[in-house]
C-alpha cells in the first residue's frame, strides 16, 4: 500500500479519472471540488422540479472507460443508439445519420443523390482510416510532437494522413468528399465538437465520423450519472471527495508542488497535485503568483467556442424528435464571421436540441419534456454579460428556425434555466466562458496543448485544456495520462515501483 498524499484539484470527468486511478494504486488521494457536485461542465441543474443534463450529453469512445479497469456495465445501464442525429434545414430537408454507415449512405442518396451516397462511403473510409492513424500515435501518448506523430504512425497511416490534407481545413476537405452543401455544412459541424470553427479547424476532425459509427452510448439516468459513478467507485477506493471547497494557491516549496492552500485557509500538504482545472487558471494565478510562470497563458483570441444553452421543461409539437437534433442556419460562414471573428451572437445561429427523454428510438414522453437548447457563442465571458435584450432576440431567432424546420416548443419561462458566456466564466474561471480550452484551429492547434506534466515538477494537468483535447473520452483519456505521469515520477524517486496500470490504453 503506497500511503504517498495526492490532491486532486477539480471533480471534473479526467480529475475523477486521476483520483480512481491512483487511489485504485492505494495512494491518499483527497479530491476538492469547488461545486457541490462532481462532474465539472458534465453538471446537472434542475428546472421546473425536474433534474436534466446541462452539460455533455454525448458519450463515445467506450473502449476509454473501459480502459480504467472498471466494467460499466456493473454500474450503468448503456443503450447504443441506432440513430446518431437527425438534422433538419427546413420542414421539408430532413436527414437522419445512423450508427450503421450503410443505412446513413441510403439516406444520403435519398436526401442528395445517389452520388453523394456514395461519396459518404468514401468519407467514412477517409475517417477511419485518420481514426486507426491517429489512436495511437496521437491520442493515446503523451504530449505528442510532429516528429514523433511522423516516427509512430507508420507508413500506412502516414498515407491517411496525407490524403486527408491535414494542412488544410474543414471546410475545405469537405468541399473535396461532397457536392450538395448541406452535407459540407452538416459534417463541418465536428469542429464544434471541440469548440472551434469548420473554417479555421483543421481537416483530421473528420475522424469524428468513425467515432460516431463506433458506437453513441445512451446513458440511462443522464450523464451526470457517468460523473457521479466514477466518483463512487474513487471513494469505494478509498480516495475523499470534498465538495464545497476551493482550492486558493497551489504551494511550491524546493521548486516543486508540494500541497495546495484552500480558500478557507487549511493546507493540504502532497507528494503530487493534479489540476483539473483550465490550465489557463494556473497561469493567470488563479492558484497563486509562485505556480503562474510554470503554465502557458491562452490568449482570448486562442480561446475554443462558449454557448448560450436554455434548459427548459416544455410540451413540444411537429417535428419528431430524437435524441439529438441539430436546426441548420442558412449561412455558416456568417455564423461562424459573426462568433469568432466579430465577437457576437450570430444573427441567425445553428440551434442544437437534446430532448433528453427521448428513448433510442425517439418515442416522445407524455406531457413536457426536458430539453437543452444550445447555440454556440463567443468566449467573451470576462467582458460585461451579454445583455438580456440580446439573449432575449437570440432565443426568438432560435426558435422561429426551429418553427421553419417543424418544430413548436411551448416554452414556460418559469421552466427554462439560461447560460451565458459570462456563466460559465463565473462556473470555469480564466475560460473566458471558452468550454473546451484552446481551439482547434490551425493544422498544429492539437500539438500546442499542454500535456499531463506541467513545467512544475510536482504538479499534473487533466482536462479538456491539455493533450488530448475536449470531450468526455478525450478528458478521461488525458486522466488516464495524468495518472501514468505521476505513477512514472513517483516511481523514480521512490525504491520500490508502484504497480502497472491494467487495462492500460488497449481497445477491447
Amino acid at each position: 500500500m503506497d500511503t504517498r498524499r495526492i490532491v486532486v484539484i477539480g471533480a471534473g470527468i479526467g480529475g475523477l479519472v486521476s483520483a480512481l486511478l491512483l487511489a485504485v494504486r492505494g495512494f491518499d488521494v483527497t479530491v476538492i471540488e469547488q461545486a457541490e457536485a462532481p462532474g465539472g461542465k458534465m453538471r446537472e441543474v434542475a428546472v421546473g422540479g425536474r433534474r436534466l443534463d446541462a452539460g455533455p450529453t454525448v458519450m463515445t469512445m467506450r473502449w476509454v472507460f473501459e480502459g480504467i479497469g472498471e466494467s460499466l456495465d456493473a454500474h450503468l445501464a448503456l443503450t447504443p443508439a441506432s440513430t446518431l442525429a437527425r438534422h433538419a434545414w427546413s420542414e421539408d430537408e430532413r436527414l437522419d445519420l445512423f450508427a450503421d454507415r450503410a443505412a446513413s449512405a441510403e439516406a444520403i442518396a435519398a436526401f442528395a443523390g445517389p452520388a453523394e451516397g456514395r461519396n459518404y462511403l468514401a468519407f467514412c473510409d477517409q475517417a477511419r482510416g485518420l481514426h486507426d492513424a491517429l489512436k495511437d500515435s496521437f491520442m493515446a501518448r503523451q504530449r505528442p510532437s510532429l516528429l514523433g506523430l511522423v516516427q509512430h504512425a507508420g507508413l500506412a497511416g502516414l498515407r491517411q494522413l496525407w490524403s486527408a490534407s491535414p494542412f488544410g481545413t474543414l471546410w475545405d476537405a469537405l468541399g473535396h468528399s461532397f457536392q450538395d452543401p448541406r452535407l459540407r455544412q452538416l459534417f463541418g459541424r465536428y469542429a464544434t465538437y471541440c469548440g472551434s470553427s469548420p473554417f479555421a479547424a483543421p481537416a483530421t476532425l473528420m475522424l469524428v465520423a468513425h467515432v460516431e459509427q463506433e458506437g453513441v452510448w445512451l446513458v440511462e439516468g443522464g450523464m451526470h450519472r457517468l460523473a457521479r459513478t466514477l466518483a463512487t467507485l474513487a471513494e469505494a477506493k478509498g480516495a475523499t471527495l470534498r465538495y464545497g471547497e476551493a482550492v486558493s494557491e497551489i504551494l511550491v516549496e524546493g521548486g516543486r508542488a508540494a500541497g495546495v492552500r484552500l480558500a478557507g485557509g487549511e493546507t493540504l500538504r502532497a507528494d503530487a497535485v493534479v489540476s483539473n482545472a483550465d490550465v489557463n487558471a494556473i497561469a493567470t494565478g488563479r492558484f497563486g503568483r509562485p505556480a503562474a510562470p510554470f503554465a502557458t497563458p491562452t490568449k482570448p483570441a486562442e480561446r475554443s467556442l462558449s454557448a448560450l444553452t436554455f434548459a427548459a421543461v416544455a410540451q413540444t409539437s411537429g417535428f419528431p424528435l430524437q435524441r439529438h437534433n441539430v436546426f441548420f442556419s442558412r449561412d455558416y460562414a456568417a455564423e461562424f464571421e459573426a462568433i469568432c471573428r466579430q465577437g457576437r451572437l450570430p444573427e441567425e445561429p445553428t440551434i442544437y436540441v437534446c430532448a433528453q427523454d427521448r428513448d433510442e428510438a425517439g418515442a416522445a414522453p407524455a406531457g413536457p419534456e426536458r430539453l437543452l437548447i444550445l447555440v454556440n457563442a463567443p468566449p467573451c465571458g470576462d467582458r460585461p454579460a451579454v445583455p438580456p435584450e440580446e439573449i432575449e432576440t437570440c432565443l426568438r431567432r432560435s426558435f422561429a428556425r426551429m418553427a421553419h424546420c417543424g418544430l413548436e416548443i411551448a416554452l414556460q419561462r418559469d421552466t427554462m434555466l439560461t447560460t451565458q458566456p459570462s456563466d460559465w466564466e463565473a462556473l470555469f474561471p480564466a475560460t473566458g466562458g471558452g468550454l473546451y480550452g484552446r481551439s482547434t484551429h490551425g493544422a498544429m492547434a492539437s500539438f500546442n496543448r499542454p500535456g499531463s506534466r506541467s513545467r512544475l515538477p510536482g504538479l499534473y494537468l487533466t482536462g479538456g485544456s491539455v493533450h488530448p483535447g475536449p470531450g468526455v473520452p478525450m478528458v478521461a483519456l488525458s486522466g488516464l495520462l495524468a495518472t501514468q505521469s505521476v505513477l512514472a515520477d513517483l516511481a523514480s524517486t521512490s525504491r520500490s515501483r508502484p504497480a502497472a496500470m491494467s487495462g492500460g490504453m488497449s481497445t477491447r
